[in-house]
């Protein structure tokens, strides 16, 4: 599509209306609710429906069919990084009234980094049709990755090159200050452990982009798309942490239905590639591709909450009952 100048303006002022009202309504440190989560959470998968509603209309149902492929790619995608946030979170001992604060503005830092490789990204795609082979390429082997490590994920959280640099070089106290990220103290300034938690949630946001910005721009070229579909699916990544949280250790098979979708994008990639080498490979369609990611991403879950519900109800058949007291 061609997207003039003002949708751009228009798209972007919105999207930071709805996100200023989502930090005016958690500015207040406090512990997020499951029914709070789930308000929020409907309304950002609502606002995500009118938009692809309003590309349907005025974009037509390709468009909005690239959108909708995307944005639940970007979605289950997500769910695979709350793994790694509630490492984070646990690292470094993050107080619960603070957590809502931290996913905020580390989505947004998130939000404003992935904008800039989506820039580039579409900048090289327009340019190079054959760079479809090296993501596809990232992709298949991301799958395999995701495979052999027996679809589990990481026990273990390892800070990254840049959060380590700001660690080392940046002075910092050693507890919380409220939602504050830096204070003065001795005449020095020091930050706080919440920019440094931030900085880590945003940079490895960034990490996982390597493979989520290859997978979308292997459902549609549009830059327009990509990037509304990321906004809308990050923006939603704070709620889904409070409501399933506690269940993430239940989707055991969730990195082998990621992988399937990475596999399967990746070929995609490589197969619209292949016409630049003088090949003529089938086309996949936008539906299909749908299909293809709703139909694992039910199966996946279906089968993950099926198995974990049967080892529950195992394990507590098998606990051993306690023995009645004898009383003389």
């Amino acid at each position: 599509m061609h997207i003039p100048f003002w949708v751009w303006a228009a798209t972007v002022a919105g999207l930071l209306v709805l996100i200023a009202a989502d930090f005016l309504v958690g500015r207040k440190p406090h512990r997020v609710g499951l029914r709070e989560a789930a308000l929020w959470g409907v309304f950002w998968v609502a606002a995500a429906g009118a938009f692809c509603a309003g590309l349907w209309w005025l974009g037509g149902s390709r468009a909005a069919g690239e959108f909708l492929a995307g944005y639940v790619t970007e979605k289950s995608l997500s769910v695979d990084n709350l793994f790694v946030f509630v490492l984070i979170m646990t690292r470094f001992a993050v107080p619960a009234e603070l957590r809502q604060r931290v996913l905020l503005v580390g989505v947004l830092l998130a939000l404003v980094l992935r904008t800039a490789f989506i820039a580039l990204g579409a900048a090289v795609v327009a340019s190079f049709t054959w760079v479809f082979f090296i993501f596809g390429a990232v992709l298949v082997w991301t799958a395999w990755k995701l495979v052999s490590g027996g679809g589990a994920a990481e026990e273990e959280y390892h800070e990254n090159a840049l959060l380590r640099r700001v660690r080392r070089t940046l002075p910092s106290t050693t507890d919380y200050r409220g939602t504050r990220l830096w204070v003065r103290a001795g005449g020095r300034r020091l930050v706080t452990p919440l920019l440094v938690v931030i900085v880590a949630i945003g940079t490895t946001d960034l990490l996982f982009a390597l493979d989520s910005i290859p997978a979308i721009f292997g459902l549609t070229k549009d830059p327009y798309i990509v990037f509304t579909a990321n906004a809308f699916a990050l923006m939603g990544l704070r709620q889904l942490y409070f409501l399933i949280g506690g269940l993430l250790d239940r989707l055991i098979y969730l990195s082998y239905g990621l992988a399937a979708i990475l596999g399967f994008i990746g070929v995609k990639l490589v197969l619209e590639a292949l016409p630049s080498v003088g090949l003529r490979p089938p086309h996949i369609s936008t539906t299909l591709s749908l299909a293809v990611i709703g139909g694992v991403l039910a199966v996946t879950a279906a089968a993950s909450l099926i198995v974990a519900r049967r080892r529950s109800t195992r394990i507590e058949v098998e606990e051993p009952q306690p023995s009645p007291s004898c009383s003389s």
